[in-house]
């Protein structure tokens, strides 16, 4: 079985914390985990307040429906306006090596 990360980097909305965008994805995460081939997500901080949000699947092609219907599906989740989409870099990558 075959395992993809999507990896998103961004910056929020000035005046916003990391805080309020955990908070602004409680439908986003109930999404994920409806989703065929969804295994994991983490949300990290850098200390130039670069948020990384990894998700899990089980293939990219699993991950690319995902990210699609976050767009469409939850179009009218509240974290969109959480987010400077002048900063988004998103991608799905395949997983070529792991440690059990």
């Amino acid at each position: 079985m075959s395992e993809a990360l999507e990896m998103t980097t961004f910056r929020l909305v000035a005046g916003l914390t990391v805080t309020d965008f955990v908070r602004a994805n409680e439908d986003i995460d109930d999404y994920l985990r409806r989703q065929h081939g969804f295994r994991w997500r983490r949300i990290t901080e850098a200390d130039d307040g670069t948020i990384t949000d990894i998700v899990a699947w089980d293939s990219a092609a699993d991950g690319r429906r995902s990210a699609s219907g976050i767009m469409t599906q939850m179009a009218d989740s509240p974290v969109h306006a959480t987010i400077d989409h002048s900063t988004v870099d998103f991608r799905i990558v395949p997983v070529r090596h792991r440690i059990p």
